[in-house]
């Protein structure tokens, strides 16, 4: 069964794609909690280009690639990826006055649901945070 999170992001649509696929600004918003971080990204934003967002705790105690590949694209509406063996679908569905992210994702096996769950939400809700802030 798939896992949906949602935030509503107050800005324009151009503002939460640009935050949502720029390296610079995933390196700001991109961690579940305050003791991690995203050191580095890279963005290849083209069907079959690629990503990489390394996340790191801070106190350097462990770390790892999230990685994958897009494989479909419709600017300013949709991002779908694969990473591993599952995949992603990212949406940015136009309200009045706001834009409503919805990230969709196949959980993996290792952790509950719930915990899965609580923590794309957390960075959802980071990355609203920060479109929120430069506006």
């Amino acid at each position: 069964m798939n896992i949906t999170v949602k935030t509503m992001v107050n800005a324009p649509i151009e503002r939460v794609w640009s935050a949502y696929t720029s390296p610079e600004d995933i390196k700001q918003w991109n961690a579940a909690s305050d003791d991690w971080h995203t050191t580095a990204a890279y963005v290849d934003l083209r069907v079959g280009g690629t990503f990489l967002s390394r996340m790191e705790a801070k106190d350097g105690s462990f770390g790892f690639d999230f990685a994958g590949t897009y494989t479909k694209i419709v600017p300013h509406v949709l991002i779908e990826y694969a990473f591993g063996e599952r995949t992603a679908e990212v949406r940015f569905i136009q309200e009045p006055g706001a834009i409503t992210v919805s990230v969709t994702f196949v959980p993996e096996t290792e952790h509950p649901p719930e915990q899965q769950q609580e923590g794309w939400q957390a960075i959802l809700d980071r990355f609203a945070k920060h479109v929120g802030a430069k506006s």
